[in-house]
């Protein structure tokens, strides 16, 4: 007895109420739970199914949900409706009978399907792509490159020796391309006009290639971006294109300018976001450099490594978000894009000022490229790397760096940092052809061997840098070899002033077969890989060159014109006894040989070359 307490003959019942438990009941299955739960929320269920049906129809109605994109994916979409209806039918723990509850769960999952893969489907996918290859008569040896620098009259002897010297450790070969303007007689034409001319030469070239090879008309563009650094002219270059091809006037099209050699892959992922907000449109992306209006005309070293080294190209690429484009399609792109990643370190001084376009001592403009760059690139690059990584490279990989990380910065261990092995992440690599150098040094820092490296020494070689389009080159190089196969998995990387590294992933969705036109490399393919020369005497003679050094002349093989090396005009009507040259035994395998004149190698065409 107490306080609280009662009076009873059962001595349990003396016990306080407030000690008193109940014996614990054992709790409802969970399958009862779960029917109960759903037998109490059918209305809810119902009316969630009739909002999906009110989502539907409105995103239909609006265009945010295409018709087509319901069609494309109805058999799968009725297996999985017909899947989760028979488990719900057959499952009798559920304890449910409502047919109409059935269909609302039904109609929940159609709505997270359709969502889930309109997701997927949202990619950006490559429909096609075109390099512009220039005319045979735009080749441009080492020695026509030393004429040319010497009719220019503007150049010192210690300049066209450190020519030279840079030519022969740059890995560009003896049949890239100049621009027009270079074989002007009496001397170079270097004005805006011809400058102008240069960019519509390649870039109506590469785009009317594209539009050939997809069958896309210029009118169904609807995104244009465009990139050129160092030329930006008023009308832009993407007025220029959209005046010269008619397109439309909702067109929405953006012009780069300034952002160095890896601009493409920027314009890349400007493409992506604008797709991202606009579905079933195409987006021609036109990546190019103006040599013609760039040339240095200085003797300032550090502003003189860019006449060595950068040459005429340009790229156009189509591409689309549309469901024919995706894997499995009806008109399936060749890649998907995956990821972009993009580094700027612009904060940094050094790294913003190693590659700067000014005026010299004597106020004559150019680009100045300072020791510092080499360093900036490998900052740039190890920052890029540590963003991509988690991306793309396998989870042993990752452990592996993360626990080198730990080591060194936690434990403070004496380690080396580890560099993951980004070839089991890439099938291809389409590193930026900015130099011998570059390319040594993204060889090293990757640990990648000649194989993976080959088709951009091989872009360095033929075409020279061409800038933010020579990763376009490079996948040239691939297709033509006929080494890409669905499913592989490519990085470009292109690294540029400001100072930025920017990467950009894709993967073939479908095997990619060798090209039989329209492909810049076919009329030498079989002729690559080759190992790059470092001495002048160790340079082919390359008879497909329209100028020719004959006799300590330059001559002019389409014209019978003949020059001395200090660029005056010798005779317009030049002809040579046949040399004792081995090209002329007879039976030799040359490639689209040229006709011989005299001794003198005389134009046969365009040896196969398409004009634009």
């Amino acid at each position: 007895m107490g306080s609280g307490g009662t009076f009873s003959d059962d001595p349990a019942a003396a016990v306080p109420a407030k000690r008193r438990t109940a014996s614990p009941s054992p709790p409802p299955p969970l399958h009862r739970s779960i029917s109960l739960f759903l037998s109490r929320y059918v209305f809810t269920l119902h009316a969630a199914a009739q909002a999906t049906l009110l989502l539907l129809v409105s995103a239909i109605a609006s265009g945010h949900l295409d018709l087509s994109t319901i069609a494309h994916h109805r058999d799968a979409i009725a297996h999985d409706l017909l899947s989760i209806q028979a488990a719900v039918k057959s499952s009798k723990l559920l304890g449910i009978t409502s047919v109409a509850t059935i269909f609302s769960l039904g109609w929940i999952a159609a709505l997270w399907l359709l969502v889930t893969r309109k997701k997927k489907r949202t990619g950006v996918y490559i429909v096609d792509f075109a390099c512009y290859k220039p005319d045979d008569k735009l080749k441009c040896s080492a020695e026509l490159s030393e004429w040319f620098a010497k009719r220019l009259g503007v150049y010192t002897e210690k300049t066209m020796e450190f020519f030279k010297k840079v030519y022969l450790k740059s890995g560009v070969g003896d049949e890239t391309y100049a621009p027009p303007a270079m074989f002007h007689h009496p001397n170079a034409d270097l004005s805006w006009k011809q400058a102008r001319a240069e960019a519509e030469l390649v870039i109506f070239g590469a785009v009317d290639e594209l539009l050939a090879k997809t069958g896309i008309k210029s009118k169904d563009i609807g995104i244009l971006v465009v990139n050129s650094s160092c030329f930006n002219p008023t009308p832009s270059l993407s007025s220029m294109i959209v005046n010269h091809y008619k397109m439309g006037t909702d067109i929405r099209s953006f012009n780069l300018g300034g952002m160095g050699c890896s601009a493409g892959i920027i314009a890349i992922d400007l493409a992506k976001d604008l797709l991202g907000m606009h579905p079933n449109t195409y987006a021609l992306v036109v990546s190019t450099e103006n040599i013609t209006h760039n040339l240095y005309l200085g003797n300032n070293r550090p502003m003189l490594v860019t006449n060595c080294l950068f040459r005429v190209g340009g790229a156009a690429i189509l591409l689309s978000n549309h469901p024919c484009h995706s894997p499995g399609g009806a008109a399936a792109g060749k890649y998907e894009l995956l990821h972009t990643v993009r580094i700027h370190n612009g904060g940094d001084d050094k790294a913003y000022g190693c590659i700067t376009q000014e005026a010299d001592s004597d106020g004559v403009l150019g680009i100045t490229l300072t020791k510092h760059i080499m360093v900036a690139a490998a900052d740039a690059l190890k920052k890029n790397l540590t963003k991509l990584g988690p991306l793309v490279l396998p989870i042993g990989e990752q452990l592996h760096f993360a626990a080198n990380v730990i080591a060194r910065s936690v434990f403070k261990l004496d380690r080396k940092p580890y560099i993951p092995d980004f070839k089991l992440a890439f099938d291809h690599f389409l590193l930026h052809a900015g130099g011998r150098a570059v390319v040594d040094e993204l060889e090293k820092s990757l640990r990648l061997g000649e194989e993976k490296m080959e088709a951009c020494r091989m872009t360095l070689h033929r075409f020279g840098n061409t800038s933010s389009s020579c990763v376009w080159y490079e996948l040239a190089y691939l297709e033509a070899k006929g080494r890409v196969r669905y499913g592989d998995r490519l990085w470009q990387l292109g690294v540029g002033s400001g100072f930025k590294c920017n990467s950009a992933v894709w993967r073939a969705i479908r095997d990619i077969d060798r090209p039989k036109s329209m492909n810049p490399w076919l009329d030498c393919i079989d002729e690559y890989p080759l190992e790059v020369p470092t001495d002048m005497e160790d340079i082919p003679r390359r008879e497909k060159l329209y100028f020719q050094t004959v006799d300590g002349l330059i001559v002019d093989t389409s014209t019978g014109q003949a020059y001395a090396k200090d660029g005056s005009l010798v005779t317009s009507d030049y002809r040579a006894p046949a040399p004792d040259h081995p090209s002329s035994a007879a039976g030799e395998n040359h490639r689209d040989h040229p006709a011989r004149e005299n001794g003198v190698i005389v134009s046969n065409g365009t040896n196969g070359v398409h004009h634009h």
